[in-house]
């Protein structure tokens, strides 16, 4: 006894969805399942044909009409309480002239190793027509993916290798991808059928988190220790950036949390050479460790000479 095929649970939909969301759908589950890409599932050949088989149908408005038609008569059969005698000729096509044409149009879609499901055959004739009845080109689906990089990485550029499947792709990054940017590479997606051209593949770039630095748009912001001498009496300290060693000037006086702007030192315009944000960095007053009594008789002088009382002063 032919099997019945519920297209609607098979795609995850309710009976009422339109064409985009089958559509929608339908990509979803062709990315997860496509033989192509999900190389680990046994099963997902056998998936992906089924899913398929039922967006064809499902998004065919002659089609849908009778498996609709089909579907409230079988589930009637089944409500009152019958498993057999259903009259399958009545939905049967009275015509199958084209039945090996068409069979050649399902092995072009998925392969010579497929076949339609004996409900698709029953309820629709031998094959696969499609459309026109015809052979006919089919883009392969796109793909997404995601590529975790380092700042540095996103500051300087440069190649990188994308793993999908048993696929490598090599990346040429422009310096200054932000997090979360998308690009599109043509046709490096799922392969196409019939002669369509492969789909494309979508990779969205997730920056990890730095210990030192925060992104915003093109400014860094950064915070650096500062000694108590060199914010009081001021000083030229070597730090090193993400774009290499400079000198930094602290003024005299310098005021825990007072912020330095350094133009044209944060991160990289992305598509624009040259072109930089800017680099911010915070003051961080770092108090003196371990002091010698010398140091702490120092201090305690330099506290008497602004008027202040501090512990270990004599009475």
């Amino acid at each position: 006894m032919t099997e019945y095929k519920d297209y609607y649970k098979a795609l995850g939909v309710e009976r009422t969805a339109g064409k985009e969301e089958l559509k929608k759908q339908y990509r979803k589950l062709a990315r997860q399942y496509h033989p192509d890409v999900n190389t680990t599932d046994k099963n997902a050949a056998a998936k992906f044909n089924e899913i398929t088989e039922a967006y064809d149908v499902l998004t065919d408005d002659e089609k849908r009409r009778k498996y609709d038609a089909f579907g409230s008569d079988w589930e009637q059969h089944q409500s009152s309480g019958q498993t057999d005698n259903f009259d399958w000729s009545k939905y049967a096509p009275r015509e199958n002239r084209q039945e090996e044409a068409s069979s050649r149009n399902w092995e072009d879609l998925f392969g010579r190793d497929s076949d339609p499901s004996d409900f698709f055959k029953t309820l629709f004739g031998q094959g696969f027509q499609g459309r026109e009845g015809a052979r006919f080109a089919r883009k392969g689906q796109d793909m997404s993916a995601e590529l975790a990089i380092s700042l540095e990485e996103a500051y300087e550029g440069g190649t990188k290798t994308l793993s999908i499947g048993d696929k490598k792709i090599r990346l040429k990054l422009k310096p200054g991808i932000w997090d979360r940017q998308k690009i599109k590479i043509a046709g490096k997606g799922v392969p196409g059928s019939n002669g369509g051209e492969n789909g494309d593949l979508y990779i969205t770039f997730l920056i990890k988190p730095h210990p030192e630095y925060r992104l915003d748009g093109t400014d860094l912001f950064r915070d650096i220790p500062v000694s108590v001498y060199a914010a009081m009496l001021g000083a030229a300290l070597e730090i090193q950036t993400i774009s290499g060693k400079f000198e930094l000037k602290i003024p005299p006086g310098t005021k825990n949390g007072t912020v330095l702007r350094l133009r044209g030192k944060g991160f990289p315009v992305y598509g624009k050479p040259g072109n930089q944000g800017n680099l911010f960095l915070r003051v961080m007053l770092q108090l003196p460790e371990k002091l010698t009594a010398r140091e702490k008789k120092l201090w305690r002088e330099l506290a008497s000479l602004r008027g202040e009382k501090v512990q270990g002063d004599e009475e």
